[in-house]
């Protein structure tokens, strides 16, 4: 049976220390971190994540600074409401909900964001740190998938790893990031021929593709750690991710789940990057390092 890359655990113990860094440092800062998610329209899933993500501020000693605009939000007013968080002393890290409505671009959005307050780690100059190897906020789903390898062991040096997915969120920052820890790294994507080919040579492969169950047995080899990234409901109830569970799990040596793998990290991440962002503004030792390598 696969080892499970139990997210829920980790995140619980990454909270833990967060929550000491708080705690050891609130009084001499004269105040707590503070995160703004900006969400614009009633997307219901976005909705369900904000809400998450204000609960795990409230378990660290986050304050939260969330603005909701209407859907029907003109982009300059949105642009504004980040200019005005970009300046506010209270806050450490920003962060755009995604996706927008229609007729928003995120691009320009994303850039306004002051790249020492981008807690999701998308910030152009933010991804060039990453590619350059410099310190800076990490994009968090691809940050957390690294924690989770590493809590349980799992050292991609000199390992082949395979990245399904070549986006901006998690694709390409995901493959920077096993490159920077000495793996050898192969980016796969819908035109990649004969996919399996490829993954059957990894010793890690990592599944952001956003398509149901896309990866089966016959994509992995024996023994290879398996994280997806992805999340879907079923037609019939429930939730599955781009990965044939039932199929990998015998086969792998490390299997994340879904719901519980990735997910519980990629919000711990967002909350890593605002403490540590909280740290470095007021030089404070937050002895997180490993997290945002």
């Amino acid at each position: 049976m696969a080892l499970r890359l139990d997210g829920k655990e980790l995140a619980a113990t990454v909270e833990r220390r967060l929550t000491s860094v708080v705690d050891a440092h609130t009084k001499t800062v004269g105040r707590l971190p503070g995160l703004a998610v900006l969400r614009v329209g009633d997307d219901p899933a976005s909705a369900v994540y904000v809400a998450n993500k204000e609960k795990a501020c409230a378990r660290v000693g986050i304050a939260s600074y969330g603005a909701h605009l209407a859907a029907d939000t003109p982009a300059d007013q949105v642009l504004s409401t980040i200019k005005l968080l970009n300046a506010d002393s209270r806050v450490d890290g920003i962060l755009l909900q995604l996706p927008l409505p229609k007729g928003l671009d995120e691009r320009p959005l994303l850039e306004a964001i002051d790249p020492e307050k981008d807690a999701d780690g998308l910030h152009t100059l933010n991804l060039g740190r990453l590619l350059k190897g410099e310190p800076g906020p990490r994009s968090c789903t691809p940050a957390g998938v690294m924690a989770l390898l590493r809590s349980n062991g799992i050292d991609p040096a000199g390992q082949r790893a395979v990245v399904i997915g070549r986006s901006i969120l998690v694709g390409q920052p995901m493959a920077l990031m096993l490159q920077a820890a000495n793996a050898t790294v192969t980016v796969a994507h819908s035109r990649t021929a004969d996919l399996a080919a490829h993954t059957r040579e990894a010793e890690i492969v990592v599944v952001a593709a956003g398509r149901p169950e896309m990866v089966g047995a016959e994509h992995v080899r024996p023994g290879a750690a398996v994280v997806d990234v992805g999340i879907h409901r079923k037609p019939e109830g429930g939730l599955c991710g781009d990965v044939v569970a039932e199929e990998v799990e015998p086969i792998a040596a490390a299997l994340s789940p879904v719901p519980g793998g990735v997910g519980p990290m990629t919000v711990t991440m967002l909350l890593v990057n605002t403490v540590v962002a909280w740290c470095r503004r007021h030089g404070i030792n937050h002895d997180l390092d490993e997290l945002i390598v």
